[in-house]
C-alpha cells in the first residue's frame, strides 16, 4: 500500500483509526453518551448524507461533545463531534445541518484523508503520537489518560488540517445540496455562518479554537454560499420537536459550573414564559432535566408536567418520566409508562433503552433479553444494547450467551482484545463441539482484524 505519508489515507485504514480514536474517546469525560442526543444527530447526519451528489456508502457517526465554545470537528472513518455549544447557539433545526452538513461534505469528498497525508511536519508528529498510543490501546495497555488525550489528538489533528479554501468551498456546495434535497432550509447555512463569523470577530485575539478558525469564512466565501443558497431554493420543513429537546437537554450538560448553571436555568425559564407550542415545552423540559441532574425530584415532576401541558408529548418526556418512576420504586408505574412509550414512539432508543431498564429493575429479565434481541435487529450498531443483554443473560445464568453478547459490544466500541477474551472465555465453558467451533471462527476472525489494525497503525506511525 506503500507509506501512509506519501499516499491518500485508504478507506480501510481511515475507518480503523476512526475506530480507535473513538474507542478510546468515549472514556473522554466531555464525550456525551446520552441516547437521545446521540441518535438525534446521528440520524440528522446520516439523512443528509443519503442525499450526498452521487451517492455514497458511507458510514455516518454524529455525537456530541460537552463544550459550550461553537465548534464541530470531523474525525477519520465518517465520526463528525458536535459541541453541545453549536447546537445551544443554533436558532433552528436547519441551522444545526448546515454544520454537519458542511463536515459531511468534508468526508464524503474525502478532504480528511487527504489533509492527513498532506500534514505539516507538526500535524505529522501528532498523528504519529496518536498512532503510537492507540496501538498501546490495542495491545490492551489503554487507560482513561490514553483514552482522553487520544480523542483531544484527534480534535487537534483536526484543527491542523487548514482545509484549503477550495476544499471549504466544495464541502459548502455539496452541504447547500444535501439540506436541499433533505428538505432543510439551505438559508439556514447563511444565517449560521453569519453567526459564526460575528462570533469570531467578538473573539479575535483571545485565542481558542473556535469553527471559524478552522474552517475561514472569507468574504469570497459567504458570497458564494450566498450564491448557491439563491440557486437552491426550497420548501423547508419545520423544525423537528426532538431539536428543541435535544437543544435544552444541551444546555443544562455543557452547564459545568454554577454559574453557567444559572445562566442556562435563567434562560430556560425565560423561554418557559415568553415562547410557545414546542420551544415552550423543550424549556420545561430542560428546568425538569437540571432537576434530575440534582435529584431534585419534586422540580422534576413539576417541570414535567409542564412541558406536558396541553397533552403535548415526546420520547424525551416521556423517557424522563420513566427515570422518575424507577428511581422513586415505582417499577410497575415505570414499566406500565415505557410499555406505552414504546408504543407510540418505536423508532426512539431512548424510549427502548429506559424500557429495558424497566423490566431489568422489575425483575423481568428473560423478557428483557427477548425486547433486546428485537432491538439489536433494529438497531445493530448501538453497543449498548448488547451490554444490557448480556447482563441480563449473566443474571438468568446463560452465563455463554452473555459473553458472546459482551463480546459483540466490545467489538462494536473497537476494543478487539477485550471482545476477543470474552469469546474465549465462553469456549471454556462450553462443552457443546458445534458452539465450540462457532466460537473459533470468531475469535480467529477477531484476532485477524487485530493484527491488521496493528499492521495499518504502525504503517501509519512511521
Amino acid at each position: 500500500m506503500g507509506s501512509a505519508s506519501s499516499a491518500e489515507l485508504s478507506p480501510s485504514l481511515e475507518r480503523t483509526l476512526g475506530d480507535a480514536i473513538m474507542e478510546q474517546g468515549r472514556r473522554d469525560p466531555t464525550y456525551i453518551p446520552d441516547p437521545d442526543v446521540n441518535q438525534y444527530l446521528t440520524d440528522m447526519g446520516r439523512e443528509l448524507v443519503r442525499q450526498a451528489p452521487g451517492g455514497t456508502d458511507q458510514r455516518i457517526n454524529v455525537f456530541a461533545v460537552r463544550d459550550p465554545q461553537i465548534n464541530a470537528f470531523a474525525l477519520p472513518g465518517g465520526y463528525i463531534g458536535i459541541n453541545s455549544g453549536l447546537v445551544v447557539s443554533s436558532q433552528s433545526e436547519s441551522e444545526l445541518a448546515s454544520v454537519v452538513a458542511h463536515e459531511i461534505g468534508h468526508v464524503v469528498l474525502r478532504h480528511i484523508a487527504r489533509g492527513m497525508t498532506q500534514q505539516s511536519q507538526n500535524s505529522g508528529v501528532m498523528m504519529a503520537a496518536m498512532a503510537a498510543a492507540l496501538l498501546a490501546a490495542l495491545a490492551g495497555s489503554g487507560d482513561l489518560a490514553m483514552g482522553v488525550a487520544a480523542f483531544g489528538q484527534a480534535a487537534a489533528v483536526d484543527r491542523q488540517l487548514g482545509f484549503s479554501r477550495q476544499a471549504e468551498q466544495e464541502a459548502d456546495r455539496i452541504g447547500v445540496e444535501m439540506m436541499r434535497k433533505a428538505g432543510f432550509d439551505p438559508q439556514g447555512m447563511v444565517r449560521m455562518f453569519g453567526q459564526l463569523s460575528n462570533a469570531a470577530r467578538l473573539n479575535e485575539g483571545q485565542g481558542g479554537g473556535g469553527y471559524s478558525s478552522t474552517h475561514p469564512l472569507s468574504i469570497q466565501r459567504m458570497s458564494d454560499i450566498q450564491n448557491r443558497v439563491r440557486e437552491a431554493a426550497a420548501s423547508p420543513k419545520k423544525d423537528s420537536d426532538s431539536y428543541w429537546y435535544v437543544r435544552a437537554k444541551l444546555r443544562v450538560l455543557q452547564s459545568r459550573d454554577s454559574q453557567s448553571m444559572r445562566n442556562a436555568l435563567d434562560k430556560l425559564r425565560l423561554d418557559a414564559q415568553q415562547r410557545g407550542g414546542v420551544e415552550q415545552s423543550a424549556a420545561w423540559y430542560g428546568l425538569a432535566y437540571a432537576a434530575w441532574q440534582k435529584k431534585e425530584l419534586e422540580g422534576v415532576r413539576q417541570g414535567l408536567a409542564n412541558a406536558a401541558r396541553g397533552g403535548r408529548q415526546s420520547p424525551e418526556i416521556a423517557g424522563l418520566a420513566i427515570q422518575l418512576a424507577l428511581h422513586e420504586g415505582d417499577y410497575a408505574g415505570a414499566a406500565k409508562r415505557a410499555a406505552e412509550a414504546w408504543e407510540r414512539w418505536p423508532d426512539s432508543q431512548g424510549v427502548a433503552l429506559a424500557r429495558v431498564e424497566a423490566m431489568q429493575k422489575s425483575g423481568q429479565d428473560q423478557q428483557a433479553v427477548a425486547f433486546l434481541t428485537e432491538l439489536t435487529r433494529k438497531w445493530p450498531e448501538v453497543p449498548r444494547l448488547y451490554q444490557l443483554q448480556a447482563q441480563s443473560q449473566e443474571r438468568l445464568g446463560q452465563k455463554i450467551d452473555a459473553r458472546r453478547t459482551m463480546a459483540k459490544y466490545y467489538e462494536l466500541i473497537g476494543a478487539l482484545p477485550t471482545a476477543v477474551d470474552q469469546l474465549e472465555q465462553a469456549r471454556n465453558l462450553s462443552k457443546d463441539f458445534y458452539m465450540q467451533s462457532q466460537l473459533d471462527v470468531q475469535i480467529r476472525t477477531l484476532k485477524e482484524r487485530l493484527k491488521s489494525d496493528r499492521e495499518l497503525l504502525e504503517r501509519f506511525k512511521s
